[in-house]
C-alpha cells in the first residue's frame, strides 16, 4: 500500500512537471530563406525636351518699383510732419494766452497736418513759468491750450479729435529763473494720441 502511496504521488507531481516543461520548451520557427527574383530591366525612356515660356516679369516693374519708391517718400514724409506735429510748442507772451503771429502759423501747419492724416487725434498741453500762483497758472495754461483749439477748430480740425488739458508749472521745459527760461515755459505742447 505504501507501494502504491508513492506511486500515487510520484504521478502527482511528476506528471504535471513533465507537462509544463513540454510545454514552456521554445518552438523554432521556420526560417523562411528569400525568394530571389531577377530585376527586371529597367525601361529606358527619353526626357521630353522642356520648353521654357519666359515669364512675362520676374520681378515688380518698373513703374511698380517707382510706385513703391513714391509710397516709400510719402511714408517717411508723413512720419517726419508728425515728428515735427509734436516737437514743434507755440508761446505765449507773460500773462496771456493770446496767440502770436507765429503760433498762428505753426498751427496753421498743425491743421494742414490734421486735415490731411484724419486718424489722428491730439492732445494740446498748456503750460505756464513759474511766476504767479498754481491755481492761476493751471487756469491760465487752460485757457492757452483753449486758445490753441479754438484757432485749430477755426481752421476746419474736428473737434473731437482734440484735447486740452493744464499743467500750469508743474512740467517745466526749462529750469531756472531767467527770461528766456520763462519764455520757453510759456507754452503749449501737442501729442498725438
Amino acid at each position: 500500500m505504501r507501494r502504491n502511496i508513492w506511486l500515487a504521488m510520484l504521478l502527482v507531481f511528476i506528471v504535471p512537471a513533465m507537462l509544463l516543461t513540454v510545454s514552456c520548451a521554445k518552438k523554432e520557427m521556420a526560417v523562411e530563406e528569400p525568394v530571389v527574383q531577377a530585376a527586371p530591366e529597367p525601361v529606358v525612356q527619353e526626357p521630353e525636351p522642356v520648353v521654357e515660356e519666359p515669364s512675362e516679369e520676374i520681378g515688380p516693374s518698373e513703374e511698380e518699383l517707382r510706385e513703391q519708391a513714391r509710397a516709400a517718400a510719402e511714408e517717411a514724409a508723413r512720419q517726419a510732419a508728425l515728428g515735427a506735429f509734436t516737437q514743434q510748442h507755440i508761446l505765449f507772451a507773460f500773462d496771456s494766452s493770446a496767440l502770436t503771429p507765429a503760433a498762428q502759423q505753426i498751427l496753421k501747419i498743425k491743421a494742414e497736418l490734421m486735415m490731411a492724416n484724419t486718424g489722428i487725434n491730439a492732445t494740446i498741453e498748456g503750460h505756464c513759468d513759474a511766476r504767479g500762483t498754481e491755481a492761476y497758472n493751471i487756469a491760465l495754461g487752460e485757457r492757452r491750450a483753449e486758445a490753441a483749439k479754438t484757432f485749430l477748430v477755426d481752421l476746419g480740425v474736428d473737434p473731437r479729435r482734440l484735447t486740452t488739458i493744464s499743467y500750469g508749472e508743474e512740467r517745466l521745459l526749462e529750469l531756472g529763473n531767467t527770461e528766456e527760461a520763462h519764455e520757453a515755459n510759456r507754452r503749449c505742447q501737442f501729442l498725438i494720441d
